[in-house]
């Protein structure tokens, strides 16, 4: 009498299964794609994440603006714009570049600060009684070493400062984005009043409401940044990397 392992076929379905040849949704001698794609969701989650709530938050402000814009402009008997022509339009420019505007400098305030000062206890600082990776100078030998360390010269000097420099490239083209908005709604309402006076994107950086809409966000992203550099100090988030470890002594500088 054959017995279940004396099956031919059940023999052969084994092999397949061993082999992963059998498995749903792999390919013969090839993984299945799922690991990878959990894999890359969690190496990249975080990123990811951030990305869809920019995309969001961002669609929802132009939605909403969309119809604050359309709700004045019928209170003023003017005609109103459809949605793509809203998201054209130097109000929403304005509006988007003004927040990124402050969003860039405060990082790379952020960064410069970070590199040269130091907060006794934050986790945001370096401990300034300790030399720090980060303070190292580039081996070109370093496994990994990124190509311009490996290169030398003005390569490595750029690059040295490239994420400062990449914030303030971004802070400066918002802040030009942000004029160029400014002065194009600005000519627009007066024209909409039926004045003449038009102001260039030059002249409209030096009016007060250009200065008004950029400090009333400049403040704001200090203080958060503040805030966040004191807190640290005293209080903890488990697991974050930007807090110390839970059972750290508030004098303990870094996340180490």
């Amino acid at each position: 009498m054959r017995t279940p392992e004396d099956n031919p076929t059940t023999d052969s379905l084994r092999a397949s299964r061993e082999h992963g040849s059998g498995s749903p949704g792999s390919s013969r001698g090839h993984p299945s794609l799922a690991p990878r794609l959990r894999r890359l969701l969690r190496d990249n989650g975080l990123s990811l994440v951030l990305c869809l709530l920019f995309v969001g938050t961002l669609a929802g402000q132009s939605l909403v603006g969309h119809r604050k814009y359309n709700n004045d402009q019928r209170d003023h008997g003017q005609p109103t714009l459809s949605y793509p022509g809203y998201l054209a339009s130097p109000g929403f420019l304005e509006a988007t570049m003004e927040n990124w505007e402050s969003e860039f400098l405060q990082m790379a305030v952020y960064v410069v600060l970070t590199a040269i000062l130091f907060q006794k206890g934050s986790a945001e600082s370096k401990d300034p009684e300790k030399k720090e990776a980060v303070d190292r100078r580039p081996n070109p030998r370093r496994p990994g070493a990124p190509g311009p360390v490996r290169r030398g010269g003005w390569a490595l000097a750029l690059y040295r400062h490239s994420l400062s420099l990449a914030f303030v490239s971004l802070f400066a083209l918002s802040l030009l984005l942000h004029a160029v908005g400014g002065a194009a709604e600005y000519n627009e309402e007066q024209t909409a009043h039926g004045q003449s006076d038009r102001v260039s994107v030059a002249q409209y950086l030096g009016t007060s409401q250009f200065w008004f809409e950029s400090l009333q966000n400049w403040q704001s992203e200090f203080l958060a940044i503040a805030c966040m550099v004191v807190l640290t100090i005293f209080l903890r988030q488990q697991g974050s990397p930007e807090s110390k470890p839970v059972d750290s002594a508030h004098s303990e500088t870094g996340n180490h």
